[in-house]
């Protein structure tokens, strides 16, 4: 019997991350700076909606372009020929141009409110460079250094960075390891571990480090730091229209050009009728014509969209990455923090034929101890939990010499020597290479070894072998089942999507049997096992080939290449400054399981378009009931019929459709800001509640609206 092995492993360094995403470390979340309909948000965006009236900044709206002619000729009409409704209407043409500026003012406002709160992390930082002479590797205590403002580095230059200073600029940690406090970028309060290597190299400037020191390589040149390209994408300094959006504004565009040809067509038949009507009244005609409700919104709803990405910690990079991930057709995500929680863990001890389970369960916890990982230490946990093993007396290892774990090898254990001369190595590790330690040794490895291994692997498991020589000889005691846990509700989650009509694709390294067993357990539609940075990229090429959109997550260079091809690319904020550059996303919570988030968010931007387009449209008929009556009733008697909300007069009729056209954007702004409510479901049955709820109610408010606008107006002098 080997010697009782001690109560738990040596403790982890602090350089050892814990794999968990942000979102998991208590911490305090940002708080996003006024609400949807926060007042005070709204009174600071007056004046950026007043500027919005320069025609040059009208005319990139043609809906709202034509509106505001309309109220400049309107308001001539009012100075040259006074009368209450013209002046009325005049007034109201301005406001719904106003009340539309202010929908995109706020969204804009919002974002600006996000940018003021990041640019608390920039200041005049002075950074100390290290010589040219500097090398990665030399040591640091003969490295020279000069200070520098932060504005002069360079990308290459290599800076140092020690506990309490600010980090200079964006860059990869080449050397050193440190906590860094990321809450001016993220929000979140918890340092984070960032250390040379690996994928957790990557830092923003403007964050802070709390401890030790680390040399970072500066990756971004002054003035395009990550910082500086958040604040102007949050700000909406560089939103692009997105093709959607341009799609829809061109066909506002030939919407509105129709309806100018139809009004001036309407004027000359009147006037053939006998019946011409007044400039005022033809223009508001025209306004209620088209569709100045979505013309007025449209903006509004693409900022948004943008911002509710923000308030999910996600940076979005162009408007057109959020609505491609409305479209998405395939997901591919990445098994480890994903799918998984990221740590395997220990959950049974197979002995192999002739072996006591006490006893491979004794050399597992011993051949563990040196093993820092969280797997290593989940093996200590087992054998302790499971078996009541207990530490022995640190006299007992005093001759004992630990083997730790090492990518390179892929093994860990401890030799034991006693003072009669007698030793013991003891070895755990991966299955190939723990058959090779024991057959170099000249042992014999048995095939219920081999069927044990791929017994565990095909069940979803990954298998470890554990191999001892000594008196007896080398040989494998047992194999140790290691168990990727599936996250609560990710099933469900991949469900949803399906309902999307998204398929899922898991990307692991693990060999295919472990890689199906993962796949079957948590619902996903097909899976890439041991996959390299070649194949994830030709398997987006081949499903963007086939015409599908394709959306990944990746935090490391070798993601770069697949992260740049994707239609939608989403880097961790913990990863490289290359992944970083290559994703049109950066989730600063480096939480994997965001892309879900992000294709749903990105959803709800394309179904709040439609369902306010939809709206938009049923809108304008309820004010052809008002308006035609009232322009040809006394010409046409028989079209009094059309009254059906039985207005008062003319005037106030055609006054209440006008309020009611410029009100009713007002109502809308919360709705475009926060995005109709989306649930999975089919094409067919998003349609039909669309129509449902935004074509009925949009046909019906206006009735309601325009009816009670016309009690109030009718009681003013000069439209009755």
């Amino acid at each position: 019997m080997l010697p009782a092995a001690p109560q738990q492993a040596p403790p982890a360094p602090e350089s050892q991350s814990s794999g968990r995403s942000p979102r998991s470390r208590p911490g305090r979340r940002r708080v996003r700076p006024g609400g949807l309909v926060d007042p005070v948000q709204i009174l600071k965006s007056f004046p950026d909606a007043l500027r919005k009236l320069r025609p040059r900044a009208l005319v990139k709206n043609p809906v709202l372009f034509v509106v505001g002619c309309g109220a400049v000729i309107t308001t001539g009409t009012a100075v040259f020929d006074p009368s209450v409704f013209s002046w009325i209407i005049g007034v109201w043409l301005w406001l719904t141009v106003f009340f539309a500026n202010l929908a995109e003012a706020v969204a804009e406002g919002r974002g600006k409110a996000q940018a003021l709160a990041l640019r608390k992390a920039r200041t005049d930082t002075v950074a100390l460079r290290l010589r040219h002479n500097w090398r990665v590797g030399t040591d640091l205590r003969d490295a020279e250094t000069e200070a520098v403002a932060a504005t002069e580095l360079r990308p290459f230059d290599f800076v140092l960075v020690e506990a309490g200073e600010l980090i200079p600029a964006d860059g990869d940690v080449v050397d050193g390891v440190a906590a860094v406090d990321e809450s001016a970028v993220t929000g979140e309060s918890a340092p984070v571990i960032r250390e040379s290597g690996g994928d957790r190299s990557g830092v923003t400037g403007g964050t802070t480090v709390l401890s030790d020191r680390i040399v970072v390589r500066v990756t971004s040149r002054a003035g395009h730091s990550f910082l500086d390209r958040m604040i102007s994408l949050v700000e909406g300094a560089s939103r692009q229209k997105t093709p959607n959006e341009i799609a829809l504004n061109i066909l506002l565009a030939a919407l509105t050009i129709v309806f100018v040809l139809v009004v001036v067509s309407l004027q000359s038949m009147a006037s053939y009728a006998d019946a011409a009507q007044p400039t005022t009244v033809l223009v508001a005609l025209l306004v209620t014509l088209i569709p100045t409700t979505i013309g007025a919104l449209l903006s509004a709803i693409g900022i948004a969209g943008m911002d509710r990405l923000v308030q999910r910690n996600v940076l979005a990079m162009s408007g057109r990455a959020v609505e491609a991930a409305g479209d998405v057709n395939t997901l591919l995500l990445d098994k480890t923090g994903t799918i998984t929680l990221g740590d395997r863990a220990a959950d049974a001890f197979m002995p192999l034929p002739g072996v006591d389970e006490l006893h491979l369960a004794d050399a597992a916890q011993l051949s563990s101890l040196a093993d820092e990982t969280p797997e290593g230490r989940s093996i200590v946990v087992h054998a302790k939990n499971t078996y009541g093993l207990r530490a022995p007396a640190r006299g007992e290892l005093a001759n004992a010499q630990f083997v730790g774990f090492t990518a390179q090898t892929r093994m860990s254990g401890i030799d034991l020597r006693w003072d009669n001369g007698a030793a013991c190595a003891i070895r755990k590790g991966a299955a190939a290479q723990v058959i090779t330690w024991v057959e170099l040794r000249g042992g014999q490895v048995p095939p219920q070894a081999r069927m044990f291994a791929d017994s565990v692997a095909a069940a979803g498991g990954t298998p470890l072998l554990v191999a001892v020589h000594d008196w007896d000889g080398p040989r494998v005691l047992g194999v140790i089942q290691l168990k990727d846990v599936v996250k609560d509700g990710i099933r469900e989650r991949f469900a949803e999507l399906r309902r999307m009509g998204i398929r899922t694709v898991m990307i692991t390294g693990d060999n295919v049997l472990t890689a199906r067993a993962i796949a079957r357990e948590a619902g996903v539609d097909d899976f890439l096992a041991e996959a390299t940075p070649e194949d994830k990229l030709d398997l987006i090429k081949k499903e963007q080939e086939g015409g599908k959109l394709v959306a990944m997550t990746g935090d490391g260079t070798n993601d770069a290449p697949a992260l740049a091809q994707a239609d939608v690319g989403v880097a961790m904020n913990t990863g490289t400054s290359a992944a970083k550059e290559a994703g049109n996303m950066v989730d600063l919570d480096s939480n994997p399981t965001k892309l879900i988030e992000i294709v749903e968010i990105g959803k709800q931007l394309l179904i709040t378009r439609g369902a306010l387009t939809t709206f938009s449209i049923t809108n304008d008929v309820a004010k052809y009931f008002a308006i035609i009556p009232a322009m040809f009733a006394g010409a046409y008697p028989g079209l009094e019929s059309l009254n059906i909300m039985g207005l008062h007069s003319p005037k106030s009729a055609i006054t209440s459709a006008i309020i009611f056209n410029a009100l009713i954007i007002v109502v809308l702004i919360p709705l475009a800001l926060r995005g109709v409510r989306y649930t999975p479901a089919s094409a067919h049955d998003l349609l039909r509640r669309n129509l449902a709820v935004y074509g009925l109610g949009g046909l019906v408010l206006p009735f309601l609206g325009i009816k009670l606008i016309d009690l109030v107006v009718s009681t003013l002098p000069g439209l009755s």
